[in-house]
């Protein structure tokens, strides 16, 4: 796993936050599914993911249009419709803009300066 290489701000962020039920139930597989299918999508710049109980992902968008071009995208409808009916006891989703963003490298650069 690394850190998304996103670019220079602005930019947008859907925050997905969920609680798993028990078994995989197919999860696992359509998890992979839906990254490699997003990462198709005009306006796509990355994600990153985290599990340890309670999951966050956090997919990075160009604007509001290609995240709701994401939303509407009849296999992740599916998607959605099975995590809502078998995979989540619970999740939500968040949606942000990005208006300022930096790193380890830029920390050290603003320490030199």
């Amino acid at each position: 796993m690394t850190i998304a290489n996103t670019p220079e701000p602005p930019y947008y962020a859907v925050i997905f936050t969920s609680l798993r039920t028990e078994g995989d139930n197919g999860y696992r597989a359509m998890a992979q599914r839906m990254g490699e299918l997003a990462a198709q999508q005009p306006g796509y710049l990355g994600i990153e993911s985290a599990r340890e109980g309670i999951g966050i992902t956090v997919s990075y968008w160009r604007d509001l249009e290609s995240i709701r071009a994401w939303k509407a995208n009849a296999e992740h409808l599916h998607a959605q419709q099975t995590g809502r009916s078998t995979w989540y006891s619970d999740y939500k989703a968040r949606i942000c803009k990005i208006e300022r963003d930096y790193g380890l490298d830029d920390v050290f650069a603003s320490r030199s300066e």
